[in-house]
């Protein structure tokens, strides 16, 4: 860890009431912790939205397993990119929903572009992609 610096920052007080509730309810021990993290969620954010940076995510798809075809082209499109991804979990939700979670690594433009072709494939329900970083930059 590197040096501490301590600065000022002028805030309206309702909205720093607003951040001690929100402080609490995420059980932070104190506002310096929550305004690191705050500052850490922009820069990994803006790191990979950059495309260049290597980041880490997971792609959650919803989908009918019903739908002809679908389950094969999923897996089609997962094995050309079988390279950035890490490991999957396919996990049946009844008896015609099932969600998948993939692990995925990468520069943030490819990560980005599989998440796309996935969510986007005909019979998708939902999908979402979340992004971070491998943490090798952050402090």
């Amino acid at each position: 860890m590197g040096q501490l610096i301590r600065f000022g920052v002028s805030i309206e007080s309702k909205l720093l009431t607003d951040f001690d509730k929100l402080i609490n309810k995420k059980k932070y021990a104190n506002r310096s912790e929550a305004i690191r993290d705050l500052i850490r969620n922009e820069l990994v954010g803006t790191k990979w939205e950059s495309g260049s940076e290597e980041t880490i995510g997971t792609i959650t798809l919803v989908y009918n397993h019903e739908i002809r075809d679908l389950s094969d082209k999923l897996t089609h499109l997962q094995h050309n990119y079988h390279g950035n991804i890490l490991s999957t979990l396919h996990i049946h939700l009844d008896e015609h929903n099932c969600l998948e979670v993939l692990v995925v690594k990468g520069r943030g433009d490819k990560v980005k572009k599989i998440a796309d072709e996935l969510i986007g494939t005909k019979g998708v329900k939902h999908g979402k992609l979340t992004m971070t970083t491998t943490g090798k930059e952050l402090v």
